[in-house]
C-alpha cells in the first residue's frame, strides 16, 4: 500500500499530527458544545495529551490502518480540527471516517471537504470497498454531510453506544467503492 500524505482539498491540507498540534485539538476537544454528540470530551488537558500521544504512534505502525489527520487551513495553515479514516476489516476492505472541527469554523463547508477527501483516499490510496460513519440521530449537521459525501442511511442502531451515562442511538451510512466512481463520473460530465 503505497501511502501519499498530506491530503490536499481546494481550502485545507489534511496531515498527521504532531505534538505541536496539542492546542488547536484541545480547543475543539474541551469544548462542550463540538463533543456533544461524540464519546469522548470534554477534554481534560491530560486526556488531549493522552489522544495525541496515542495517534503519533499510530503513526508509525509498519501496516499502518489508522489515519488522524490534522485539518489545517490551506492560506495560513490554521488548525481547525481533525478527521480520521480507519481500516476496520481488512479482509472486507472497510473502514470508517469521522470529522471534528472547532465550532468557529462550523457551517463553512470544511468538515464536507475533509470528508469528500478522506474518501478519496479510502477508495484511491487505501483500496477500500466500503466506508461507513456513524451518527448520533441528533447530530442534524454531521449527518447533512454524510449525505452531501453521497453516503446513504444503511441502519438505525438502538442503543448501540454507552456515552456519558447513558445509551446512545446511531445511524449507519455507507458508500460503497462503484457508487464513489459514480459520483465522480457524474461530477465529470
Amino acid at each position: 500500500m503505497n501511502i501519499n500524505l498530506p491530503l490536499e482539498t481546494q481550502r485545507l491540507i489534511l496531515r498527521d499530527l504532531t505534538k505541536s498540534d496539542w492546542q488547536g485539538v484541545h480547543n475543539y476537544a474541551s469544548d462542550p458544545e463540538v463533543v456533544r454528540y461524540l464519546p469522548f470530551g470534554p477534554n481534560t488537558e491530560e486526556d488531549t495529551k493522552s489522544f495525541l500521544q496515542k495517534e503519533i504512534k499510530a503513526q508509525r505502525q509498519q501496516l499502518r490502518q489508522h489515519f488522524t489527520l490534522a485539518m489545517t487551513l490551506k492560506d495560513d495553515k490554521q488548525f481547525i480540527g481533525t478527521c480520521r479514516i480507519s481500516i476496520t476489516n481488512p479482509e472486507k476492505l472497510e473502514g470508517d471516517i469521522g470529522y471534528c472541527i472547532g465550532k468557529e469554523f462550523w457551517g463553512q463547508g470544511y468538515a464536507t471537504e475533509a470528508a469528500r477527501k478522506l474518501l478519496n483516499f479510502g477508495f484511491q490510496q487505501l483500496n477500500l470497498h466500503r466506508i461507513f460513519a456513524t451518527s448520533d440521530p441528533k447530530n442534524t449537521l454531521s449527518m447533512r454531510i454524510l449525505v452531501k459525501i453521497g453516503m446513504r442511511q444503511e441502519g438505525y442502531l438502538r442503543e448501540y453506544e454507552w456515552v456519558k451515562g447513558e445509551w446512545r442511538d446511531s445511524l449507519l451510512y455507507a458508500i460503497l467503492e462503484r457508487e464513489w466512481i459514480q459520483m465522480q463520473i457524474r461530477d465529470v460530465e
